[in-house]
């Protein structure tokens, strides 16, 4: 009996690492039946189905997640409004609004209002010259924009020299 062994790695040859398909062998050992051809375009078929389907179907997840968001916002606004709401209903709060915003008092009472209740870091600086050069304007704007208002009101309107070879409109 012959013995046939594999050729060691040692007598291959150094390309031979590197094995070349021909395509034409490799496409011509595939065998297509009709049912492999039928199921094939079933697949393409449900793939160009899917596809925008698909594309829609998550269009439409981003939308709702987006409506959502703008529910629940709405509804944080609506929750706020509905807290002044009640807040409003309580007298307390309403006495203590109008005391704050409007500073009323009650017949009797007296009403002390501090000005500058800052502390002088707290206080706002006063600001420098803007500029060395300019301290003072030439003319005095008020008067001269009220000179020529009155001037452009006090104005005769001009009309077109009258020419006697031409006769006049009715």
């Amino acid at each position: 009996m012959s013995r046939r062994t594999a050729p060691s790695s040692r007598s291959r040859r150094p390309d031979a690492g590197t094995r070349r398909v021909d395509v034409r062998e490799w496409l011509g050992g595939i065998r297509m039946s009709g049912f492999m051809v039928i199921m094939l375009g079933l697949v393409v078929l449900g793939v160009l189905v899917l596809v925008p389907t698909v594309g829609t179907y998550l269009d439409q997840q981003s939308r709702i997640r987006a409506l959502e968001h703008a529910v629940q916002v709405t509804q944080d606004e609506i929750d706020e409004l509905q807290a002044q709401s009640e807040r409003w209903d309580d007298p307390a709060y309403i006495t203590t609004q109008a005391r704050e915003r409007l500073y009323y008092v009650r017949p009797g009472e007296v009403v002390y209002l501090v000005d500058n209740d800052l502390s002088a870091a707290d206080q706002p600086r006063d600001q420098g010259q803007v500029s060395d050069q300019v301290e003072q304007t030439r003319t005095d704007w008020m008067a001269q924009f009220v000179r020529s208002l009155t001037e452009a009101g006090a104005a005769q309107t001009v009309t077109a020299p009258i020419d006697p070879a031409v006769p006049a409109a009715p």
